[in-house]
Formats: C-alpha cells, sequence, structure tokens
C-alpha cells in the first residue's frame, strides 16, 4: 500500500506545532510588556482588562463559531485567514498611538486567535493521539515562553515595547502564508475525511444529522466548558502577574523576574513534553487527578511569605503541574460528550477558555490595583481548589454518550458514523 499520505500528514504536523508556537507568542508579551505601555499612555494597571476584555470578547466569538462552522469553511482556509488576521492583529498594535487603538487591535488578535486554536484543536482532537496532543500544546507553552524573552531582550536593548510585537507579528504572517499554501492537504486530511474513508477495506461513514440543540443540552458539555474556563484563569493569571508580583513584591530585578517568567511558561512546555509520554502509559484519569494537586501545591507556595525564591519555585511547580490538564481535557472531549458534538463542544471549550484567560487576570489586576500584588497568590490558591472540586463532580456525573451507528435502508448497518452538523 502506498505511503503518500503520510508525507502531508507529517507536514501538516510540523505546521501545527508552529502554529501552537506562534499562538502562545503573544499571551507571552502582555505581561513583561504592560508597564512599559501602561507609563507610555498613561494609563492605571487594571486598564489591562480593557485590553484582556476586548480580547476575550473576539477569542470568544471567533472561537464558538469555528466549533460550529468547522465542517462548512475547512480547517486549512480557516487557519490561514485567522492566522492573516492576527498577523495585521499585531501590527496594529506596532502601530497604537493611544490605548483605544490598542484595544481595538486586542478584539482582532482574539479574532484570529480564538478560529485557530479552535480549529487546530478540533482537528488534532480527531487525528492526533495523546502524546501529540500534549505536544502540541507543549509547542504553545514553548511559545509563550519565548514571548517574554523576544519582549525582555528588546527593553533590555533600549528599545520599545513596540520592537516585540513586531517580531512576533512578522512571525504570525509567515506562518499564514504556510497555511494557504497548504489548504487542500489539510482538507485531504482532516478528520471528517479520515472518518469517512474508513480503514482499508471498511465501509464509507454514514451521515448523522445532530441539531445543535442536542449538543447544548448535554450536561457534560458545560460542566467541561466550565473546567475549561477555571484552568486557564489560574493558568494565565500566574503568567500574566508573576512579573509585577517578583518585582513590585518580591524585590527581583526586571531582567531576573522576566528570565523567571519565562521559566514559568518553559516548565509548561516541558511538563507537557515529559508527561505526553506518561499520560499514554498511565491513562488520562490518573494524570489529571496528580495535576490538579500540584497546581494547588505550586500556588500554595507563591502565596506563602518568603523570598522572591519560594515564589519562583511555585510559579514552576504550577507550570509543570498544569502542563497535561488543557490537552488531555480535549483529547478526552469525545468521550465525555460523544464524537458527534465534540467538535461544538470543543468551540465552546475554547472560547470558555478565553473568558477565563481574560475576566480573572482582569479582576485580579483591580484587586491588586486596590491592595496590592501580594493577593496574587491567595488568588490561585482559590482558583486551583475549585478546578478539583468541579473535576471531581464532573468525573462522577454519566458523560456523553456517542451516536451509535445507524442502519441503511436494508437494515444493515453501514460502518462508522461521520455526524453532519445542522445550523439549526
Amino acid at each position: 500500500m502506498s505511503t503518500a499520505p503520510a508525507r502531508p500528514r507529517a507536514a501538516l504536523l510540523l505546521l501545527a506545532y508552529l502554529a501552537f508556537v506562534s499562538l502562545g507568542l503573544p499571551d507571552g508579551l502582555l505581561g513583561v510588556a504592560w508597564p512599559s505601555i501602561r507609563d507610555d499612555f498613561h494609563v492605571p494597571t487594571e486598564a489591562v482588562g480593557l485590553v484582556l476584555t476586548a480580547g476575550t470578547v473576539g477569542y470568544l466569538t471567533s472561537s464558538v463559531l469555528a466549533g460550529f462552522t468547522l465542517a462548512r469553511i475547512g480547517v486549512g482556509a480557516l487557519l490561514a485567514a485567522s492566522t492573516l488576521l492576527a498577523s495585521l492583529a499585531l501590527s496594529g498594535y506596532v502601530l497604537s498611538p493611544v490605548l483605544a487603538v490598542l484595544v481595538g487591535c486586542a478584539l482582532l488578535l482574539g479574532l484570529g486567535s480564538g478560529a485557530v486554536d479552535s480549529g487546530l484543536n478540533a482537528y488534532a482532537a480527531g487525528v492526533f493521539g495523546p502524546r501529540h496532543m500534549n505536544w502540541l500544546h507543549a509547542f504553545f507553552g514553548l511559545g509563550v515562553a519565548i514571548g517574554p524573552l523576544i519582549m525582555t531582550g528588546a527593553l533590555s536593548a533600549g528599545l520599545s515595547w513596540r520592537w516585540g510585537y513586531g517580531t512576533v507579528a512578522a512571525a504570525q504572517f509567515a506562518l499564514a502564508i504556510a497555511f494557504a499554501l497548504t489548504v487542500r492537504a489539510w482538507r485531504r486530511d482532516s478528520p471528517a475525511t479520515a472518518g469517512a474513508a474508513g480503514a482499508a477495506g471498511a465501509a464509507p461513514a454514514a451521515a448523522v444529522r445532530v441539531p445543535i440543540g442536542a449538543t447544548l443540552r448535554l450536561p457534560a458539555v458545560w460542566s467541561g466548558t466550565l473546567a475549561f474556563a477555571l484552568y486557564v484563569a489560574l493558568e494565565v493569571s500566574a503568567g500574566l502577574w508573576a512579573f509585577l508580583l517578583l518585582t513590585e513584591g518580591r524585590g527581583l530585578g526586571a531582567a531576573v523576574a522576566g528570565g523567571c517568567v519565562s521559566a514559568y511558561w518553559g516548565s509548561l512546555f516541558v511538563g507537557r513534553v515529559v508527561q505526553g509520554v506518561v499520560a499514554e502509559r498511565l491513562g488520562a484519569t490518573l494524570v489529571l487527578r496528580v495535576s490538579l494537586v500540584g497546581m494547588a501545591v505550586g500556588a500554595g507556595l507563591i502565596a506563602a511569605p518568603g523570598p522572591a525564591a519560594l515564589a519562583v519555585l511555585g510559579l514552576v511547580v504550577v507550570g509543570f503541574a498544569a502542563a497535561p490538564v488543557f490537552p488531555l481535557l480535549t483529547l478526552t472531549t469525545a468521550d465525555r460528550v460523544g464524537a458527534a458534538h465534540a467538535d461544538r463542544a470543543i468551540g465552546l471549550q475554547i472560547g470558555a477558555s478565553g473568558i477565563g484567560a481574560a475576566l480573572a487576570p482582569a479582576g485580579l489586576g483591580v484587586l491588586i490595583g486596590n491592595t496590592s500584588v501580594q493577593v496574587l497568590g491567595s488568588a490561585l490558591v482559590v482558583l486551583a481548589l475549585a478546578l478539583i472540586a468541579l473535576y471531581e463532580w464532573g468525573a462522577r456525573r454519566p458523560s456523553g454518550r456517542p451516536v451509535p451507528a445507524q442502519p441503511d435502508g436494508e437494515g444493515q448497518t453501514s460502518g462508522p458514523v461521520r455526524p453532519v452538523v445542522e445550523g439549526r
């Protein structure tokens, strides 16, 4: 049998890795850049909430719509257009004369990033196994770890924060071109196509129409959606405010603190590389439970009074423990809600993660502005304990059932079922 299909899949896997890196880069920039942006635009610390909220509105809108329309527009075209939009938005950051313009660009960046995130996660959940799913998200962590280094390097060289965003904008533009050149390959190697073709010699997949309401009525869809919001709230809050905690709260210099923030995101990358293999051997449930407890322990170290080294250790523990949570929850979505609802559920989950990424850090910004940055650790502990409670509650509820094979006109099953979503 010909091995030709392996080549485009390997190429698409490489592009998917690069895309996850590019998704992480902007997230890693803001925490280091914000003090400079705040000073340039003469706005208070809590004004970061405007940027985060605008980004979340765009992210939520596009990620949910992508989950519901992915089968119609194709993942390749979605990735090419959305990555180009993200590049243009980041270029807008570079040119923004006032905060209001930057907030508008944050909305566009959210629209581009949400669609890319949802499309890639839905594609990967249908095509790749636990190891590659963790490794793909590890490369997101790598992107977020590189982001602070890019921004710290620009600021340490005496350059404006705008140079950091310009560098990432150029990288996003190059990736958009790569997606545009491979649109047909993504369509040919999509999960829907693979499901329709089946294994060698298998019968074609049957089509099952699944109303949107059926997806929205599943409790497993909403418990998973809330879990994503809590998880990302913790992950982003730690990364966004760690720089301020280490500089203003624990007395570290800006360069050292920037390196420590990169260490946090780097531990997320290393954890996903390592635990991608561990999850295949020990199973998702055990790895998820241990990871959630580890996040709570790390948050406790950040909250504990002590030297800066203790807070840095807590950040690294949180990053390493959090590593497999997002990819494993995404990978097991079909097990919880059924394959027919998986794309939609993933879109909702990605959208909820955007809400968590904005509301919690923005709320913390207001809290920090009115108290002190030392409150960060306690807030992370509360989020970690809430996530543990939600996961255990969801684990004890019946999961969503997959759509069964349907008989054909002659009373015989016609092979694996391929869900076809309806727009009503």
